[in-house]
């Protein structure tokens, strides 16, 4: 049977009902957290607000218009204003991914770590896939204040930490924002089970090569 939606908009509800699934199952984001977007030639789709990423209904997903206006599907997520500040900060996003990973929110908790850049470059794929992470100050989830916040950020950074709150990534697939996802996690894990060890970290030289070899367009 003929679907309302277009080829592409049926791509991208299958894509979100899959990784959506796969984060969950994973443990990568507990309960009803987390919410994801895609950019579509007429508008987004987002996931519902109080959904579980494991069990999304392709049917249910919120469409918006261009405009961000909800047009179809359940009421979006209450963090619209973060996927909107990156969509208008990073001309490249086509997806945007929010969860409530452990160890990435775990250190959006540290009242130690460097506001510039939460995650310490101790393996080349973080580099490569993710970049310095900002950690923006606490803003109450839904609150449109943390957008200025992450326009701010989001042109020279894909990835940040919201404040004692866990990670968003920017990505220009939805794959690729939840593969960099999943590297900042593992990431924030290795750092905190290596904290107060002596750990290498890479050096300027080798973060620069990384850097201008695969770099994280806007």
């Amino acid at each position: 049977m003929k679907t309302p939606w277009s080829d592409e908009e049926e791509a991208a509800r299958e894509s979100l009902v899959r990784w959506g699934r796969s984060l969950f199952e994973r443990g990568l984001t507990p309960g009803s957290s987390g919410n994801m977007s895609v950019k579509l030639a007429d508008g987004f789709l987002v996931t519902p607000t109080n959904s579980c990423l494991g069990f999304l209904d392709l049917d249910r997903l919120s469409k918006l218009d261009p405009a961000g206006r909800h047009v179809a599907g359940d009421a979006p997520t209450k963090e619209l204003p973060l996927h909107f500040a990156f969509y208008e900060a990073r001309p490249s996003a086509r997806a945007v991914v929010h969860l409530h990973a452990t160890y990435s929110t775990a250190l959006s908790c540290l009242a130690d770590v460097d506001p510039a850049d939460a995650i310490p470059p101790i393996t080349p794929y973080v580099v490569m896939r993710v970049g310095r992470v900002p950690v923006l100050p606490y803003t109450r989830p839904g609150s449109p204040d943390v957008a200025p916040l992450i326009r701010a950020k989001a042109p020279a950074h894909p990835a940040i930490l919201l404040g004692n709150h866990g990670p968003v990534v920017a990505g220009t697939s939805l794959e690729a924002a939840v593969f960099a996802m999943e590297e900042l996690e593992e990431t924030a894990r290795l750092t905190i089970l290596t904290r107060g060890m002596a750990v290498r970290h890479l050096g300027q030289q080798e973060i620069a090569d990384l850097e201008a070899t695969f770099q994280l367009k806007g």
